[in-house]
């Protein structure tokens, strides 16, 4: 228990004393916010702090995708030839289209910079340890409209990981949240272009197959389960009210609570969009143009732990929320590698995307919770790392909750 708590408080002292940089390192994110798969200053930010700190790290930019990068440290503890331990923290730092850091993704990429710190300060402040353990920091873009975890899986990324942490930006602290599984389904119609008032005859109108679509799906949603969403837009509907719409096009995101139900859903939805095609006489094009994102699984010894810490930290957890509608790539990682993506209050009310959120997200008044949060991961890491009988049982939860949502 003593070293435990020696360990806890190294890193603590170790965040506490790099807590200037890594605000500067959130706030100069958060000051020039980049679309998914576009945030070539916030990986060079990411790279470069890590590059500096003590070059005890090995970075690598550009790390399977052109905006990820790890940095890595270690091995250290165990005996020689002992398998590795590799514990990953994971960074995020896209923005949204129009608003910024509206989802705190600045804070996201702070925490898991600070966690990697805090935990590398820990494990040097021991001579022993029961297992070899590294320590890995994984950039990983693209959250809000790619997938860029789910690209960095398919490229073997996660492959020497065993266990991950990352934590994201909300209005109150929780230990999980239920995310959904969401996919995304892009429906265009062909129809025939026509003058519309003069030959409307010779037209097949393909602006009415996307109306039909949306009523379609509209009155399917009364026999939808409550908790499946079912939302869209049309992207396209024609060029001129006296041209009959030779192409329109609707886009739609479909979530479940879980992955497997996804199936269900899609094969109601593209019943309504064949449909329009059929009753219109139009062709009809549905693609699923991104990945789809898993529901998060959960992990009941990393919550618990992660619990006793935040609260050794004076983090307080409310009752916690029943339902839950977000998405997050991080759920496709939850079915390969056991983790916990826990939720921190910034100091706000407002909610996720909203310019409100932003504002709050770049705040100094946010730093207090992000930090403390990073700490709580950190902490965390430090109990599975220095008890292999938690070590085990987090990999026998994540065992029996993968049979129970895979089946």
């Amino acid at each position: 228990m003593e070293k435990l708590q020696q360990m806890k408080s190294a890193l603590q002292l170790c965040v506490d004393r790099h807590q200037d940089e890594l605000h500067s390192l959130s706030r100069d994110i958060w000051s020039r916010p980049e679309l998914a798969a576009e945030e070539r200053h916030a990986h060079e930010r990411l790279v470069r702090f890590f590059s500096q700190e003590d070059k005890a790290w090995t970075v690598e930019s550009h790390y399977k995708l052109p905006t990820a990068f790890r940095a890595s440290w270690g091995p250290v503890g165990g005996g020689e030839g002992d398998p590795v331990l590799n514990v990953g923290f994971l960074c995020e730092y896209d923005a949204l289209p129009g608003i910024g850091h509206a989802c705190g993704h600045n804070l996201i990429a702070e925490v898991g910079a600070a966690a990697g710190l805090g935990l590398k300060a820990a494990l040097q402040s021991q001579t022993e340890l029961p297992v070899r353990v590294k320590v890995t920091v994984l950039g990983t873009p693209a959250e809000e409209a790619i997938g860029g975890k789910i690209d960095l899986i398919n490229a073997g990324a996660f492959a020497d990981i065993d266990l991950v942490f990352m934590a994201h930006p909300a209005q109150q602290d929780a230990l999980f949240l239920p995310c959904v599984a969401l996919d995304e389904v892009s429906v265009k119609y062909h129809g025939k272009a026509s003058h519309a008032s003069a030959y409307p005859w010779e037209g097949v109108n393909a602006l009415d197959a996307a109306v039909l679509a949306y009523n379609n799906v509209s009155v399917l949603r009364q026999q939808l389960k409550p908790e499946w969403r079912l939302h869209g837009i049309i992207k396209h509907g024609g060029v001129k009210p006296n041209i009959i719409p030779a192409y329109t096009e609707l886009q739609f995101y479909l979530r479940t609570p879980l992955v497997k139900d996804l199936c269900d859903l899609k094969a109601k939805a593209e019943a309504c969009f064949r449909a329009a095609a059929v009753a219109t006489g139009c062709q009809v094009e549905i693609t699923y143009p991104t990945h789809a994102y898993y529901n998060i699984l959960p992990n009941v010894t990393l919550a618990n732990l992660y619990e006793n810490n935040g609260k050794a930290l004076g983090i307080q957890f409310p009752e916690q929320p029943a339902n839950f509608s977000g998405s997050t790539d991080f759920g496709n990682v939850s079915f390969i590698v056991p983790g916990i993506h826990p939720f921190f209050y910034i100091c706000t009310d407002a909610f996720n995307h909203t310019e409100e959120y932003a504002e709050a997200a770049g705040a100094e008044r946010a730093q207090l919770y992000t930090l403390r949060t990073a700490k709580a991961l950190a902490m965390t890491a430090v109990d599975v790392v220095c008890s292999p009988d938690l070590l085990m049982q987090v990999k026998e939860d994540f065992r029996l909750v993968k049979l129970k949502y895979e089946k």
